[in-house]
């Protein structure tokens, strides 16, 4: 099947496509990407434990799933019927922007890259030099704060469905290209800083990270609302699905507007567990600290006293 001199093949029910693209654009691009992110996260286990340290097995899991929800998400037929069918092109909205980052980042990228790259001689810049640059540069410091992200996480539901530029971008296929790697680039640089597993320009602290993470799901909340309670469909790419596909639009936007509002649940639900257990691990930690601390006081003073004890001794001879 060829539509709009794309090429792109694709065995989808026949039906004659409105103004959504019925192709799978992004499969090449994004299967590369997760092939390479795949080879370099690869490279960098082997190159620590050829050396003789050891790397979590959890973040690998962690990290590998995420790299295949990408590849699910916009490599397989989902993407195909996300082109045409806007519950399905939600769902893959939720899963770039909300699960895919999360499992990513438990996978600590960047500590791996840190710890994985080779050092450059003094006085050059090698990769490790680069990133530990960029990871202190003003530009980082800027796009992870707070006050960047949230408005930005919000910006993509409103901005981009509620305004033209949802159906400007799904005629190219550069233009679904970049709002996909949007969503996902949106939640990696959102969850980065309240997942605090990989080192950043932003490191608050657990209540503080607790409040980024619940300031902006309301928003989530209201905007799959909006998609419920509208009385007509919204967005004009999927105002006329194919008859062959038996879709009633306003159902299907009720869909999609349930599953975001359902959706902002889940990753809340991973990021507070995984909050909760770095608190408890980081208190336990501290605890230890302090337990040592106090030993190593009292040993002190157990051995200043039995010091003092032996002057007096000496003291009562003389």
């Amino acid at each position: 099947m060829d539509h709009g001199g794309h090429g792109m093949h694709m065995d989808l029910p026949p039906f004659t496509l409105g103004r959504g693209l019925a192709f799978s654009g992004g499969d090449p691009f994004f299967l590369a990407g997760c092939a390479l992110v795949l080879v370099l996260y690869g490279w960098g286990v082997l190159r620590l434990v050829r050396r003789g340290d050891r790397w979590p097995v959890g973040r690998t899991i962690a990290f590998v799933l995420g790299v295949l929800t990408v590849g699910v998400t916009m490599c397989t037929k989902l993407n195909d019927y996300g082109m045409v069918v806007f519950s399905v092109h939600m769902v893959q909205h939720m899963i770039l922007s909300m699960l895919s980052p999360i499992l990513l980042l438990l996978g600590a990228p960047v500590t791996l890259a840190l710890r994985a790259l080779p050092a450059a001689e003094r006085g050059h810049l090698g990769p490790r030099e680069l990133l530990v640059k960029l990871l202190h540069s003003r530009y980082l410091r800027y796009v992870t704060h707070p006050a960047f992200t949230i408005p930005l996480f919000i910006a993509s539901l409103y901005g981009l469905y509620f305004t033209p530029l949802f159906d400007t971008l799904m005629q190219t296929t550069a233009g679904h290209i970049a709002m996909m790697v949007h969503f996902l680039a949106v939640g990696l640089v959102f969850f980065w800083p309240i997942m605090g597993v990989d080192p950043g320009p932003h490191r608050p602290g657990h209540v503080m990270r607790m409040l980024e993470l619940f300031a902006g799901m309301p928003f989530h909340a209201f905007f799959g609302i909006a998609l419920m309670m509208a009385s007509e469909p919204m967005i004009s790419t999927f105002e006329h699905p194919a008859a062959s596909l038996g879709i009633d639009p306003l159902n299907d936007q009720t869909t999609a507007g349930g599953i975001a509002w359902a959706f902002s649940e889940v990753p809340s639900v991973i990021v507070l567990v995984v909050l909760l257990f770095q608190w408890y691990t980081s208190e336990q930690r501290q605890s230890r600290r302090t337990d040592r601390a106090a030993d190593r006081d009292g040993d002190a003073e157990l051995v200043a006293y039995n010091a003092y004890l032996a002057s007096l001794e000496a003291r009562s001879r003389g």
